[in-house]
């Protein structure tokens, strides 16, 4: 089990970024959140068997179809048992 934070930048909101990154991790059993950022990112938390959380990771370097990421940090975290999958309302 691992957990990873991930801040992504670029044209990614607006783009159905969150919807489709929770349909994502709940596709591959990963737990935690997303939510837009006030400043036009992305922060998202995963947390699950290494696999999926790096499958995350990859997905999020390109993200659906109408996002053009321009950045994506990842920090390695310790696993908090997160459970499900969340997209958190508004701008944090």
């Amino acid at each position: 089990m691992i957990r990873r934070r991930v801040v992504v930048e670029g044209r990614v909101q607006g783009v159905y970024f969150r919807d489709t990154c929770a349909r994502v991790a709940r596709d591959r059993s990963v737990s935690g959140w997303v939510r837009n950022l006030a400043d036009g990112r992305v922060e998202a938390v995963f947390e699950g068997r290494q696999e999926d959380v790096e499958a995350l990771i990859d997905w999020c370097r390109s993200g659906p179809s109408r996002a053009r990421v321009t950045g994506i940090e990842v920090i390695p975290e310790e696993p908090k048992g997160e459970r499900g999958f969340e997209v958190i309302p508004g701008w944090h």
